[in-house]
């Protein structure tokens, strides 16, 4: 009786065994053989179900994002105020527990930038869209309770934007040495314009 794989499963095993090479030694000086070694499969499964390893990462940060987000969630309909939540909804760019999908969302934006695919354009602009739509949601929600002024929707792309800005600053350059304290000055900042003062 012949073996059923489900190829699905096998391809996120395949991808999630190889996190920790990719997160060591980053994407430029490994080779598919290795990938393959690391995996306990042979060159040629990996072909089976990857074009290469730059499709291996995209597998690694789809398969981390969604139990990222499981997680964010929950973080986030835990707090009670909407600065607490806009907080944790930034967390992500320099929470200690983040650290490993930081990094190869990292390696995901180089090869995005330097080889653009189709897939792999059209899956971060989807999360772009359902990321921003959720935070635009938790704006609303604190003009609604009361907490922001109004004209404070018009700010949320650009708060948004900002986010990923600085975080792509603070991997780049050498501007930011703590995008913590840099978010926390922004976020003070901010709410002293924006909050309803009671």
């Amino acid at each position: 009786m012949a073996i059923i794989v489900d190829k699905v499963q096998k391809r996120k095993d395949i991808a999630l065994s190889c996190k920790e090479l990719f997160i060591k030694n980053g994407i430029k000086d490994l080779t598919v053989s290795e990938v393959a070694k690391v995996a306990g499969v042979g060159k040629g499964t990996i072909y089976e179900y990857f074009k290469n390893k730059e499709e291996i990462v995209f597998e690694i940060v789809n398969i981390l994002l969604q139990e990222h987000n499981i997680q964010k969630k929950l973080r986030i309909d835990s707090k009670e105020k909407t600065k607490e939540k806009i907080i944790e909804f930034f967390g992500v760019f320099y929470r200690e527990e983040d650290v490993e999908l930081r990094k190869l969302y990292k390696e995901f934006i180089s090869i995005n930038l330097a080889n653009p695919q189709r897939e792999m354009i059209e899956f971060q602009s989807t999360c772009s869209a359902t990321y921003f739509k959720w935070f635009e949601e938790i704006i609303q929600t604190g003009i609604n309770k009361g907490e922001l002024v109004l004209a404070s929707k018009n700010l949320a792309r650009g708060l948004f934007v900002m986010g990923e800005g600085l975080f792509v600053a603070s991997s780049t350059t050498t501007t930011i040495d703590n995008i913590k304290r840099e978010l926390d000055t922004f976020y003070d900042t901010l709410f002293e314009l924006i909050e309803v003062k009671k």
